[in-house]
């Protein structure tokens, strides 16, 4: 069932009757038509699938008991689908030449929380909830269930058509970036720069292989690594080059935080004041003059990270949503509809 908001009933007028205050009428009740994006609603599936919402947190606690990462794995998954194509699920599709596919992506988890919900779905709500929405609250979930701020988000997002690896460079925030590389991105996005502040938060929780911040050191002519980033606390520094040493494994990981790693809080903001921001991008955010006094009002203030943290995040699952016909509703989170 389509639950899109109903038409207004002034709307609904016959063509018998077009007098010039119907005409008037009509132009009123057209200008108060739902946008694109305020098609969303909180309520979307209050009728056709009451208790998704339920389903879909359940899914993502069980998930997380046997998996603790399995919180930031959801978080970052949103956040590629959201920057690349909108929130539309594109990212959740498997094959050659997808979102998925990209490089930039092949580190992504947390996909089988989002298609084990999809399944139950379906069976209790056939054709009713899409992809982009389960990323949605399972990501909202995942903040919640890691000690982080509930966040009511609209829904009714559509899942898209195209899933395309090529949509992906020209939109991904590499970890190397400078704050107006970032602000740019962000602004292309309807986002803005607090947006970027608030929503880099998320490296509060999660993990990040070595290559990702590999830049920050060199060899010396021993062959082993030395911090060549002044921003680096020199301790955060040595332990970072314990666990990535040159010779590290490429499957080797470290924590984004290193203080509260699972826990989702305002550490990450301490650790940026304390020149302990694991990427190049997070250390930025604390010298540049735009946005240290950002970081340093979240560093003594949880509760001001955290009330901000949910404006920003329903700004980010609001980007270039689908609905209507301009989406579909998937079958399965992995594969395009035949």
């Amino acid at each position: 069932m389509d639950m899109r908001p109903m038409t207004p009933p002034c709307c609904f007028l016959s063509s018998a009757h077009l007098t010039f205050s119907a005409l008037l009428a009509l132009l009123l009740c057209s200008s108060l038509l739902p946008s694109s994006s305020s098609q969303l609603s909180p309520d979307f599936y209050t009728l056709s699938c009451p208790t998704v919402e339920l389903l879909v947190r359940n899914t993502v606690r069980s998930a997380s008991s046997s998996d603790p990462t399995v919180t930031g794995k959801l978080l970052r998954l949103l956040f590629h689908d959201c920057i690349v194509e909108g929130c539309d699920g594109s990212v959740l599709i498997q094959g050659n030449g997808t979102e998925r596919s990209d490089p930039a992506n092949k580190s992504l988890g947390g996909f089988h929380v989002v298609e084990t919900a999809k399944r139950v779905l379906e069976v209790l709500c056939p054709g009713t909830v899409s992809c982009a929405d389960i990323l949605v609250l399972a990501a909202r979930d995942a903040v919640e269930i890691a000690g982080g701020p509930f966040v009511q988000v609209p829904l009714g997002r559509k899942d898209g058509r195209i899933s395309s690896a090529s949509n992906v460079r020209p939109n991904m925030i590499d970890t190397s970036f400078s704050l107006d590389e970032m602000t740019k991105l962000f602004s292309s996005k309807g986002l803005s720069i607090d947006d970027l502040v608030i929503l880099s938060g998320a490296h509060t929780i999660g993990s990040a292989h070595c290559s990702s911040f590999s830049e920050r050191f060199q060899q010396d002519s021993k062959g082993s690594l030395v911090p060549i980033d002044r921003s680096l606390d020199k301790n955060y520094a040595t332990e970072l080059i314990k666990k990535c040493p040159a010779d590290a494994s490429p499957t080797v990981s470290v924590d984004n935080d290193p203080v509260t790693a699972s826990l989702f809080d305002n550490q990450y903001y301490i650790n940026l004041v304390n020149g302990m921001g694991l990427f190049q991008s997070d250390s930025v955010l604390a010298n540049d003059s735009r946005t240290k006094g950002i970081v340093e009002d979240f560093s003594v203030s949880q509760d001001s990270f955290f009330s901000s943290w949910a404006e920003s995040f329903v700004k980010l699952t609001n980007i270039e949503v689908k609905t209507g016909d301009d989406g579909e509703i998937l079958s399965s989170c992995s594969s395009l509809n035949g």
